[in-house]
């Protein structure tokens, strides 16, 4: 069973290492671990979050998925680290990374550059508008309905998300949606039945950079 992952409050440097572990049973093993420890360390900050036990990966994950899903978190908490929310978002085709984009829409002033809008949007532009079909979209975070609407835009066939939405909701405590829509069923309902939705992967990770997030915001506060 997975750990809950509790507030953090340092920086993703703390839990990049082990990010980028290489073995994922290690990984598993470590970053819970690891969390729990600096948490009860921090206990002044733990109070804005609760304690969240990771889902389980989709069986339909594969390693593959899983090196790519490592490089959204850098991406998420790189967006972080300039003072944005922690998501990120790549296009990979036959095993190569084609665009990266980091949630910058704090510091763009555009609420509108989510990482996945502003993934489509940028890939559209210096690769044109039919360059990702037929590919593979990973994403830090189960994707907004906004975004949802541009993933389906761009043509990809395959969407693979790290941490599920509404875990991020729970780790930061807020009142929780009665009838959640998730992403496979707008996609189902947008009639994109065709696009493979593999997630949660490797959630413990994606969790704990989003609670690194969420306690720089905190020491941010006056």
């Amino acid at each position: 069973m997975n750990a809950p992952i509790p507030l953090v409050s340092r920086p993703y440097a703390w839990v990049r290492p082990l990010l980028l572990a290489s073995r994922p049973v290690l990984r598993s093993a470590i970053v819970p671990a690891f969390l729990l420890v600096l948490g009860c360390a921090c206990n002044h900050a733990a109070a804005a979050t609760q304690q969240v036990t990771p889902l389980a990966d989709d069986p339909a994950c594969t390693a593959e998925d899983r090196k790519f899903m490592a490089r959204a978190y850098e991406l998420a908490a790189a967006a972080s680290e300039k003072g944005n929310g922690a998501y990120g978002a790549l296009v990979v085709k036959d095993g190569k990374i084609l665009m990266e984009f980091s949630n910058d829409a704090k510091t763009s002033g555009d609420v509108t550059h989510h990482g996945e809008t502003g993934l489509v949007s940028l890939t559209s532009r210096k690769l044109g508008i039919t360059s990702m079909k037929g590919c593979t979209f990973y994403t830090s975070t189960e994707p907004c309905i906004m975004c949802c609407g541009a993933i389906n835009s761009s043509g990809v066939t395959r969407l693979v998300y790290g941490v599920t939405a509404i875990q991020v909701s729970r780790l930061r405590g807020r009142k929780l949606p009665v009838k959640p829509l998730q992403v496979r069923e707008v996609f189902e309902r947008a009639g994109r039945a065709n696009v493979a939705v593999c997630g949660p992967l490797m959630e413990g990770d994606g969790l704990a950079v989003h609670a690194a997030a969420f306690a720089k915001m905190d020491a941010a506060k006056p």
